[in-house]
């Protein structure tokens, strides 16, 4: 279950694309040993549907933007 987070409130907006609502419900509705790689793959989503930057997006599904390469 999610809690009040961005990431949460990202996953019911109209606005941000379908594929990447899916993968955040899929984290917090999934096995915690996959969240990261679900967020993982909804930030990159965001990055190529939106053109959110790399750390923007990783900081709207609540993971640290230090990882981007």
């Amino acid at each position: 279950m999610m809690g009040i987070t961005m990431a949460s409130l990202l996953a019911y907006s109209e606005q941000v694309p379908a594929a990447a609502r899916e993968a955040i419900k899929a984290a917090y509705d999934g096995p915690a040993a996959s969240r990261r790689v679900r967020l993982e793959w909804a930030a990159r989503i965001l990055q190529r549907e939106t053109g959110v930057g790399c750390p923007d997006a990783r900081e709207l599904v609540d993971l640290q933007s230090a990882d981007c390469v």
